[in-house]
């Protein structure tokens, strides 16, 4: 699948300036003694799910959208479902992230001659396979 078929919606909004979205979910674990095993053994103890999303720079989508809760102390939470449909492929994918927090907020990063871009990395408690690709 080709990532220029890509697509990204936070909550309802459509992100046409989205280029890059990455979400990974991390299981923690914890190692496992056992008698009359030479190989570890592991119990998951914990998930965690951080990702990033990249866009051009052409509005000021998250500095209006994060301020606001930044300076009332409430919590930027949001959905995002992100897509991949290359008519290639044999079908698209799609996943839903649920209780999204974006944890950090970029108030200026610009240099001369280059074009801007967001790096907007988050945290996310679940998620939920809309649409995947079967064979």
């Amino acid at each position: 699948m080709l990532g220029s078929w890509g697509e990204v919606w936070i909550d309802s909004d459509y992100m046409a300036e989205a280029i890059a979205v990455e979400a990974k979910m991390t299981l923690a674990t914890t190692e496992v003694t056992q008698c009359r095993a030479l190989f570890k053994g592991y119990k998951v103890t914990g998930i965690e799910g951080k990702g990033t999303l990249k866009l051009n720079h052409v509005t000021s989508y998250f500095i209006n959208r994060m301020s606001e809760y930044i300076k009332s102390g409430k919590t930027p939470k949001a959905t995002i479902i992100t897509k991949v449909d290359d008519p290639d492929a044999f079908g698209a994918e799609r996943i839903k992230l649920d209780d999204c927090v974006f944890t950090e907020l970029t108030l200026a990063n610009w240099e001369c001659g280059k074009l801007m871009e967001d790096s907007v990395p988050f945290s996310f408690r679940s998620f939920e396979v809309l649409e995947s690709v079967d064979m």
